[in-house]
């Protein structure tokens, strides 16, 4: 009997597949109500997702609920209600949470961790199987304090529904104690005929959005189709204000002070960016790091002055000074910008004393000063102790001027840098290695471009427990944010002070309001303001906890944890026990850390999703535990060409020249040397990534084209995967399966076709997407993704489209537990030892020493193509064959 199965993203893709036809009209499962309310009280926004769904058949099916939310958010509440009974996921201490699930797993239940971390989004998923003809309500809630960024506060809401809803409405109701300077309702969501579906109203201190598509509507705008809505709506908003001693608000015993003021003059700043330029740097990384930089400086004040440092294993400055940024000097520093090349090591410890020197050097009066460090990598030259670097740095800056550490892409240290920032009175800030890297470079640099006020120290006169009061920097259109509990709730004045320097000036801010004016909350919102200072002090005790050490971490780590626990907010202290009524079956949900040493996306296959992937996601995510399969990381196939198809500046993918042709290829200098158009470069090996047991790098290993090869094969259950690579390009052109007897699956480039004995089912690429089931076969197709599951095995095959050519790409998903398969792709991981003293990179592999070389190379098995580092070694030294063993004389 087929399972239909409903997977429900909010913020995300709703995907229905509940069909054994390639494409079947009816519905077996109806989301007949959706609704998103969202409810911001003074910045603070509390949002419910109510969803409800009917099982429209004769037999029961597991229904998936996936929801994304803001990576600031805690999770506060989630419940299901079926046939009138409702589950409720409590919130724990993560021992206690950790130790039910593990129970659960011994007893054989099923159990799902909730955990992982996207670029802007975290994912919620738990599934339930609901009886024939029956009904289940999920509900999700989520807290986050919307923070103010370049003048405006943001709330965004992402709705693909994958199928019309009848009864769809998105709620917001916005209140704002000083009223509101603008509103705007912007997005996918807010164009063409969706548009008069949107309603916005504002009074004195309050504005309503909603949005009430009708079914029609939600099938006719630009991006939508059968499938119902696909795209987001952005609502952008700003407070007036009147007082420039900010909005200080009491309620409960509790109060929160908003400070944004907008009547000093900017002061001119001295900012140093310290680029790295070392090897992993190159292609795209190195253009768009250009790119920003040219922007950044035509941006700078003409009373600002700046210095540019680029690093590798030496350090290099434009000018040995800080110069005003007049048009001459912006000219030649742009000259200098064009001409930074990828090379090298990484010295960031000599990098950034050159940094804080440079501006010790020359000290002008009236001025802020900056450091903006930009890398990709770890220190593996000069210094590379990381305590001696944190604390020659610290020593260096002393308390004078924050340092704003950029790290670009998964290779880096993201807690080392977080640290640093931190140590010095900055943040750090994860630059994602994407299309938009350059924006995301210039957005940090527009936040904190000017500078309006210095040394900021904020005191309130019977107030504690309070959270940050210290504040280096004040930015305009940025917001300063404390929260606390007021000592004696009998007084009738509360009173706030803010003491700053602004161009060398003292300046003070002071504010008195009525503790019993209760008029500022409306009754119904009164527990807002504990919530939000909870939600804070949770958030900055986190922060520091990198700081910490000793008793003082621990007791922090314990109010940050009972707090969490009192307000049942879902923090990396806690985790939510979810409790299903098929037999006491338990899922538990963890917030992700960002940031942390959490696994790059390249390595651990089983951790990270691919677009639609029904078992894993970029963000809170589940996988079911069970005496079957168990999702295991990969081989996973990387490419490298010959040679270069573009040249420095212009770079796509760092593997587009390798190191070890940069010395021997001479390339032209000026653009007009390029001759046009040029050819595509031929392929002569392809590349597989192998993850490592124990340690940070993945191997890597080469397969000369063109070849037919056996990728993955399981003799005990009859399935075997062989490929055929591209003629003189990267990838495969054709990829076979075959299962059991009489099942095969060919998909190539254009098309995909399966074979089951009796019938014939023939797919294209870019139809609609379509399910078909039967015999322990399941093929989901979506947007350039095959997901093919055979048995306990499950592949996904991605089609990309890059660089005018269309090829194939396999990455493995999910194969049996402790079952040794056969195959380029069936080596589940490596274990290899560095091999200290030697003169050239060694590995220790199997108990043999193999020469070894760092590499950069891009992963297929991602859509979004990452390129990471791996130790290049012999294909013999790995797969303990020969080519020849591995390859098919027919698919």
């Amino acid at each position: 009997m087929d399972r239909a199965a409903l997977r429900l993203i909010l913020l995300g893709v709703f995907l229905l597949s509940a069909s054994s036809q390639p494409v079947k009209k009816k519905q077996d499962v109806d989301i007949y109500s959706f609704y998103i309310n969202s409810t911001v009280t003074s910045r603070y926004a509390t949002t419910v997702i109510t969803s409800r769904v009917a099982n429209t058949v004769n037999e029961s099916q597991e229904i998936q609920f996936e929801v994304k939310i803001p990576k600031n958010a805690f999770i506060s509440k989630f419940r299901m209600t079926i046939e009138g009974k409702i589950y409720d996921g409590v919130v724990k201490e993560k021992q206690e949470a950790q130790q039910q699930y593990s129970r659960a797993v011994s007893r054989g239940e099923s159990a799902g961790l909730i955990k992982s971390v996207g670029r802007t989004l975290e994912d919620f998923k738990t599934s339930v199987t609901v009886a024939a003809f029956s009904k289940v309500t999920f509900e999700l809630t989520y807290e986050e304090l919307l923070k103010r960024r370049l003048g405006k506060y943001e709330l965004l809401i992402n709705a693909q529904p994958m199928q019309p809803v009848a009864d769809f409405k998105i709620d917001v109701h916005i209140q704002e104690k000083p009223g509101f300077s603008f509103l705007e309702v912007k997005g996918d969501l807010s164009t063409g005929d969706l548009a008069n579906a949107i309603k916005t109203t504002r009074a004195d201190k309050d504005a309503w959005v909603t949005f009430y598509p009708t079914q029609d509507q939600q099938t006719k705008c630009e991006s939508c189709g059968e499938s119902g809505l696909k795209g987001d709506l952005l609502i952008t908003y700003d407070v007036e204000r009147s007082s420039h001693k900010g909005e200080v608000m009491v309620s409960n015993g509790y109060f929160v002070h908003y400070f944004a003021p907008s009547d000093v003059s900017r002061i001119p700043k001295n900012v140093v960016f310290i680029i790295d330029r070392s090897g992993s740097m190159n292609g795209r990384k190195m253009h768009q790091t250009r790119l920003a930089l040219l922007k950044i400086l035509s941006d700078l004040d003409g009373d600002d002055h700046f210095g540019l440092i680029t690093f590798d294993s030496e350090v290099k400055t434009w000018k040995n000074e800080l110069l005003k940024a007049t048009k001459e000097n912006l000219e030649t520093a742009k000259s200098f910008v064009k001409e930074i090349r990828d090379r090298g090591a990484t010295d960031i410890n000599a990098a950034v004393l050159a940094g804080v020197d440079m501006i010790h050097r020359h000290p002008r009066e009236e001025t802020a000063s900056i450091l903006i460090l930009l890398t990709d990598g770890d220190p593996t030259s000069g210094e590379t102790n990381k305590e001696r670097i944190m604390a020659n740095v610290r020593e260096a800056i002393g308390p004078k001027f924050p340092l704003y550490c950029l790290g670009f892409g998964y290779d880096v240290n993201f807690d080392f840098l977080t640290k640093m920032s931190l140590e010095n009175g900055g943040v750090a800030r994860r630059i994602y290695e994407d299309s938009d890297a350059d924006l995301q470079l210039q957005g940090f640099y527009d936040e904190v471009a000017v500078p309006l006020l210095t040394d900021v120290q904020l005191k309130y006169t019977g107030g504690t427990n309070l959270t940050k009061t210290s504040f280096s920097l004040y930015f305009n259109g940025s917001e300063i944010v404390v929260s606390g509990q007021i000592t004696d709730n009998s007084v009738e004045s509360f009173t706030s002070e803010v003491i700053a320097v602004s161009k060398g000036n003292n300046v003070t801010y002071q504010e008195t309001v009525m503790v019993k004016d209760t008029s500022d909350v409306p009754p119904e919102n009164e527990d807002f303001m504990p919530r939000l200072w909870a939600y804070l002090t949770v958030k900055q005790i986190l922060e520091r906890q990198v700081l910490l050490k000793g008793q003082e971490k621990e007791d922090e780590k314990k109010a940050a944890l009972k707090l969490s626990l009192k307000y049942q907010f879902v923090t990396p202290l806690t985790s939510m026990v979810v409790t299903k009524p098929q037999g006491d079956e338990v899922e538990v949900a963890d917030k992700p850390k960002e940031g942390g040493e959490e696994p790059r996306p390249p390595v651990m296959m089983s951790l990270l999703p691919s677009s639609g992937d029904p078992f894993a996601s970029s963000g809170y995510s589940r996988s079911r535990v069970h005496s079957g399969p168990s999702l295991h990381s990969q081989p996973v196939l990387m490419r490298q060409i010959s040679s270069p198809d573009v040249f420095p500046g212009l770079l796509e993918s760092s593997d587009y020249f390798p190191k070890q042709y940069s010395a021997l290829m001479p390339l032209p200098r000026r653009i007009a040397d390029v001759v046009l158009p040029m050819p595509v470069p031929r392929v002569r090996r392809n590349r597989f990534l192998l993850p490592s047991a124990g340690q940070s790098k993945p191997l890597c290993f080469d397969v000369p084209v063109p070849q037919k090869l056996r990728l993955l094969q399981d003799s005990a259950s009859e399935f075997s995967m062989n490929g055929q690579f591209m003629t003189r390009r990267q990838g495969f052109s054709k990829i076979a399966f075959h299962y059991k007897t009489k099942h095969r699956l060919t998909i190539n480039t254009s098309s995909i076709s399966y074979q089951d004995g009796q019938s014939h089912v023939e797919f294209l690429w870019d139809q609609e997407p379509t399910q078909h089931n039967t015999e322990g076969v399941s093929i989901i197709l979506r947007s350039n993704e095959m997901d093919v599951t055979m048995g306990h095995i499950r592949v996904v095959i991605l089609l990309h489209k890059k660089n005018g050519g269309v090829f194939l790409w396999p990455a493995v998903r999910q194969q049996p537990k402790d079952v040794s398969l056969m195959g380029i792709l069936g080596k589940p991981e490596a274990s290899y030892e560095e091999v200290q003293g030697s003169q050239t990179p060694t590995l220790k592999i199997m108990d043999q020493e193999v020469k070894a070389s760092m590499e950069d190379v891009t992963d297929y098995t991602l859509p979004s193509t990452p390129v990471i580092r791996c130790w290049l070694v012999p294909f013999q030294a790995v797969m303990q064959g020969e080519i020849s063993d591995f390859t098919v004389t027919r698919l």
